[in-house]
Protein backbone atom coordinates (compact mmCIF):
# COMPACT_ATOMS: atom_id res chain seq x y z
CA UNK A 1 0.00 0.00 0.00
CA UNK A 2 1.16 3.50 -0.92
CA UNK A 3 2.47 6.10 1.57
CA UNK A 4 1.17 8.97 -0.01
CA UNK A 5 -2.43 9.35 -1.36
CA UNK A 6 -3.31 11.79 -4.76
CA UNK A 7 -6.76 13.06 -5.10
CA UNK A 8 -8.14 15.88 -7.30
CA UNK A 9 -11.24 18.13 -6.41
CA UNK A 10 -12.00 21.50 -7.47
CA UNK A 11 -8.78 22.54 -9.43
CA UNK A 12 -7.12 21.24 -6.12
CA UNK A 13 -4.49 18.48 -5.91
CA UNK A 14 -4.85 16.79 -2.37
CA UNK A 15 -1.31 15.11 -1.37
CA UNK A 16 -1.49 13.77 1.76
CA UNK A 17 1.31 11.29 3.54
CA UNK A 18 -0.19 8.34 4.71
CA UNK A 19 1.95 6.60 6.92
CA UNK A 20 0.54 6.64 10.43
CA UNK A 21 2.57 4.03 11.53
CA UNK A 22 5.79 6.13 11.32
CA UNK A 23 4.31 9.50 11.35
CA UNK A 24 4.85 9.86 8.10
CA UNK A 25 8.99 9.67 8.67
CA UNK A 26 10.24 11.42 5.52
CA UNK A 27 12.35 7.92 4.52
CA UNK A 28 13.12 7.20 0.74
CA UNK A 29 10.10 5.26 -0.01
CA UNK A 30 8.03 7.63 0.90
CA UNK A 31 9.92 10.81 -0.55
CA UNK A 32 9.94 9.13 -3.57
CA UNK A 33 6.19 8.93 -3.76
CA UNK A 34 6.08 12.64 -2.72
CA UNK A 35 7.90 13.47 -5.33
CA UNK A 36 6.35 11.63 -8.14
CA UNK A 37 2.77 13.17 -6.19
CA UNK A 38 3.85 16.85 -6.62
CA UNK A 39 5.11 15.94 -10.60
CA UNK A 40 2.20 14.82 -10.98
CA UNK A 41 0.49 18.00 -9.79
CA UNK A 42 2.39 20.32 -11.32
CA UNK A 43 2.29 18.60 -14.96
CA UNK A 44 -1.96 18.25 -14.60
CA UNK A 45 -3.14 21.31 -16.59
CA UNK A 46 -6.91 20.67 -14.24
CA UNK A 47 -4.82 21.83 -11.12
CA UNK A 48 -4.12 24.93 -10.20
CA UNK A 49 -3.49 24.50 -6.60
CA UNK A 50 -1.78 21.57 -4.27
CA UNK A 51 -2.52 21.24 -0.87
CA UNK A 52 0.07 19.16 1.36
CA UNK A 53 -1.62 17.34 4.44
CA UNK A 54 -1.61 14.68 6.85
CA UNK A 55 -3.66 11.64 7.59
CA UNK A 56 -2.24 11.44 11.08
CA UNK A 57 -4.48 13.53 13.99
CA UNK A 58 -1.46 14.99 15.47
CA UNK A 59 1.60 14.78 13.48
CA UNK A 60 1.83 16.27 9.71
CA UNK A 61 5.61 14.29 9.59
CA UNK A 62 8.20 13.48 11.75
CA UNK A 63 10.70 14.16 10.18
CA UNK A 64 13.57 11.50 8.38
CA UNK A 65 14.01 8.34 9.18
CA UNK A 66 16.08 8.39 12.09
CA UNK A 67 16.42 3.93 11.50
CA UNK A 68 17.68 4.71 7.77
CA UNK A 69 20.51 7.27 9.81
CA UNK A 70 21.70 4.97 11.72
CA UNK A 71 21.47 1.91 9.56
CA UNK A 72 24.60 0.13 8.31
CA UNK A 73 23.98 0.97 4.46
CA UNK A 74 27.37 2.27 2.68
CA UNK A 75 28.35 6.03 3.52
CA UNK A 76 28.12 6.09 -0.60
CA UNK A 77 24.47 4.95 -0.59
CA UNK A 78 23.14 7.16 2.21
CA UNK A 79 24.85 10.28 -0.06
CA UNK A 80 23.20 9.50 -2.81
CA UNK A 81 19.63 9.08 -1.29
CA UNK A 82 19.59 12.61 0.19
CA UNK A 83 19.15 14.42 -3.00
CA UNK A 84 15.81 13.51 -2.26
CA UNK A 85 14.82 16.54 -0.05
CA UNK A 86 16.91 19.33 -1.95
CA UNK A 87 15.45 18.02 -5.26
CA UNK A 88 11.60 18.19 -3.64
CA UNK A 89 12.39 22.15 -2.06
CA UNK A 90 13.35 23.24 -5.52
CA UNK A 91 10.13 20.95 -7.17
CA UNK A 92 8.06 22.86 -4.88
CA UNK A 93 10.11 26.70 -5.43
CA UNK A 94 9.72 26.18 -9.57
CA UNK A 95 6.45 24.09 -9.41
CA UNK A 96 4.53 27.31 -11.13
CA UNK A 97 1.29 26.64 -8.82
CA UNK A 98 0.73 27.53 -5.33
CA UNK A 99 1.91 24.98 -2.73
CA UNK A 100 -0.47 25.21 0.36
CA UNK A 101 1.34 23.36 3.54
CA UNK A 102 -1.83 22.39 5.56
CA UNK A 103 -0.16 22.04 9.07
CA UNK A 104 -2.92 19.69 10.85
CA UNK A 105 -0.62 18.55 13.24
CA UNK A 106 3.46 18.60 14.83
CA UNK A 107 5.81 19.83 11.85
CA UNK A 108 9.10 18.43 12.76
CA UNK A 109 12.83 18.37 11.55
CA UNK A 110 12.91 17.71 7.83
CA UNK A 111 9.12 18.31 7.31
CA UNK A 112 9.80 21.71 8.76
CA UNK A 113 11.84 22.60 5.68
CA UNK A 114 9.35 21.09 3.55
CA UNK A 115 6.65 23.26 5.26
CA UNK A 116 9.39 26.47 4.75
CA UNK A 117 9.07 25.36 0.98
CA UNK A 118 5.67 26.24 0.04
CA UNK A 119 4.28 29.48 -0.61
CA UNK A 120 1.56 29.30 2.28
CA UNK A 121 1.09 27.45 5.71
CA UNK A 122 -2.36 26.57 7.07
CA UNK A 123 -1.90 25.75 11.27
CA UNK A 124 -4.22 23.65 13.17
CA UNK A 125 -4.06 25.35 16.70
CA UNK A 126 -1.76 23.50 19.44
CA UNK A 127 0.65 22.06 16.62
CA UNK A 128 4.34 22.39 16.79
CA UNK A 129 6.76 23.43 14.53
CA UNK A 130 10.46 22.66 15.39
CA UNK A 131 14.15 20.57 14.46
CA UNK A 132 15.07 18.55 17.26
CA UNK A 133 17.44 16.57 15.58
CA UNK A 134 20.11 18.08 17.76
CA UNK A 135 18.55 16.40 20.54
CA UNK A 136 19.42 12.78 19.15
CA UNK A 137 22.96 13.97 17.73
CA UNK A 138 22.15 14.86 14.11
CA UNK A 139 22.08 18.22 12.77
CA UNK A 140 19.23 19.84 10.50
CA UNK A 141 21.83 20.74 7.73
CA UNK A 142 19.66 21.09 4.30
CA UNK A 143 16.37 22.64 6.20
CA UNK A 144 18.96 25.09 7.89
CA UNK A 145 18.95 26.74 4.37
CA UNK A 146 15.43 27.36 4.65
CA UNK A 147 14.79 28.03 8.36
CA UNK A 148 18.03 31.47 7.60
CA UNK A 149 16.07 32.24 4.80
CA UNK A 150 12.76 32.56 6.89
CA UNK A 151 13.91 33.03 10.24
CA UNK A 152 15.65 35.12 12.03
CA UNK A 153 19.37 34.77 12.61
CA UNK A 154 19.01 33.84 16.33
CA UNK A 155 15.99 32.17 16.46
CA UNK A 156 17.31 29.99 13.77
CA UNK A 157 20.17 28.88 15.94
CA UNK A 158 17.81 28.97 18.83
CA UNK A 159 15.66 26.28 17.32
CA UNK A 160 18.23 24.10 15.57
CA UNK A 161 20.99 24.14 18.86
CA UNK A 162 18.31 23.62 21.49
CA UNK A 163 16.35 21.38 19.34
CA UNK A 164 13.20 22.75 21.27
CA UNK A 165 9.74 23.12 19.37
CA UNK A 166 7.91 26.19 18.97
CA UNK A 167 3.96 26.29 19.05
CA UNK A 168 1.80 27.45 16.15
CA UNK A 169 0.91 31.28 17.93
CA UNK A 170 4.60 31.97 18.08
CA UNK A 171 5.06 30.39 14.42
CA UNK A 172 2.92 32.87 13.03
CA UNK A 173 4.80 35.08 15.28
CA UNK A 174 7.43 34.54 13.46
CA UNK A 175 5.96 34.78 9.96
CA UNK A 176 7.08 30.48 9.75
CA UNK A 177 3.07 30.10 8.94
CA UNK A 178 0.58 32.45 7.42
CA UNK A 179 -2.48 31.83 10.10
CA UNK A 180 -3.34 29.63 12.91
CA UNK A 181 -7.22 28.18 13.24
CA UNK A 182 -9.31 26.22 15.96
CA UNK A 183 -9.26 22.75 14.92
CA UNK A 184 -12.84 22.58 14.11
CA UNK A 185 -12.33 25.36 11.46
CA UNK A 186 -8.57 24.21 9.96
CA UNK A 187 -10.29 21.79 6.91
CA UNK A 188 -12.49 24.47 5.74
CA UNK A 189 -9.82 27.10 6.23
CA UNK A 190 -7.90 24.91 4.02
CA UNK A 191 -10.37 24.38 1.34
CA UNK A 192 -11.16 28.37 1.41
CA UNK A 193 -7.76 29.52 0.85
CA UNK A 194 -7.06 26.86 -1.76
CA UNK A 195 -10.10 27.58 -3.65
CA UNK A 196 -9.64 31.19 -3.57
CA UNK A 197 -5.95 30.36 -4.96
CA UNK A 198 -7.53 28.21 -8.02
CA UNK A 199 -9.58 31.17 -8.92
CA UNK A 200 -6.81 33.03 -10.02
CA UNK A 201 -5.20 33.36 -13.54
CA UNK A 202 -2.98 30.04 -13.32
CA UNK A 203 -0.98 32.01 -15.97
CA UNK A 204 0.26 34.57 -13.91
CA UNK A 205 0.30 32.56 -11.15
CA UNK A 206 3.04 30.56 -13.14
CA UNK A 207 4.88 33.57 -13.77
CA UNK A 208 4.76 35.45 -10.88
CA UNK A 209 5.73 32.12 -9.22
CA UNK A 210 8.56 31.32 -11.51
CA UNK A 211 10.04 34.74 -11.36
CA UNK A 212 10.04 34.70 -7.53
CA UNK A 213 11.49 31.42 -7.47
CA UNK A 214 14.56 33.07 -9.71
CA UNK A 215 15.23 35.89 -8.38
CA UNK A 216 14.71 35.55 -4.36
CA UNK A 217 19.05 35.20 -3.99
CA UNK A 218 19.75 37.67 -6.29
CA UNK A 219 21.44 41.00 -6.06
CA UNK A 220 18.26 43.70 -6.44
CA UNK A 221 20.11 45.24 -9.25
CA UNK A 222 19.75 42.27 -10.93
CA UNK A 223 16.55 40.77 -9.62
CA UNK A 224 14.74 43.86 -10.70
CA UNK A 225 16.07 43.51 -14.20
CA UNK A 226 14.76 40.14 -14.04
CA UNK A 227 11.75 40.98 -12.47
CA UNK A 228 11.36 44.08 -15.40
CA UNK A 229 11.31 41.56 -18.20
CA UNK A 230 8.47 39.07 -16.81
CA UNK A 231 6.31 42.40 -16.28
CA UNK A 232 7.04 43.07 -19.89
CA UNK A 233 6.17 39.47 -20.74
CA UNK A 234 3.01 39.41 -18.55
CA UNK A 235 2.20 42.41 -20.53
CA UNK A 236 1.48 40.53 -23.66
CA UNK A 237 -1.17 37.98 -22.41
CA UNK A 238 -4.89 38.03 -22.51
CA UNK A 239 -5.07 37.11 -18.77
CA UNK A 240 -4.02 40.50 -17.83
CA UNK A 241 -6.28 42.59 -19.85
CA UNK A 242 -9.17 40.11 -19.17
CA UNK A 243 -8.69 40.41 -15.21
CA UNK A 244 -8.19 44.66 -16.00
CA UNK A 245 -11.25 44.59 -17.74
CA UNK A 246 -13.04 41.87 -15.52
CA UNK A 247 -12.46 44.61 -12.69
CA UNK A 248 -13.64 47.51 -14.93
CA UNK A 249 -16.79 45.96 -15.24
CA UNK A 250 -17.56 44.57 -11.76
CA UNK A 251 -17.90 40.86 -13.24
CA UNK A 252 -15.60 37.58 -12.59
CA UNK A 253 -12.90 37.04 -15.04
CA UNK A 254 -12.78 33.94 -17.36
CA UNK A 255 -9.27 33.26 -17.78
CA UNK A 256 -7.63 32.02 -21.55
CA UNK A 257 -4.67 30.98 -19.95
CA UNK A 258 -2.67 32.85 -22.64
Amino acid sequence: MGQVRYEVEDRIAFVTLDAPETRNALGDALLDELLAAVERAGADDTVRVVVLASSHDRVFSAGGDLKAFASDTPIIEKYAGLDRFPRLYALIGGLGKPVICAAGGDVLAGAFGLALACDLVIAREGVRFGCPEINVGVFPFMISALIYRNVPRMRANQLMMLGEPIDAREAERLDIVNVVVPAEDFDATVRDWAGRLAAKSPLLMRLGKDAIDATRDLALPEALSALQSQLALAFTTEDIKEGVTAFREKRAPEWRMR
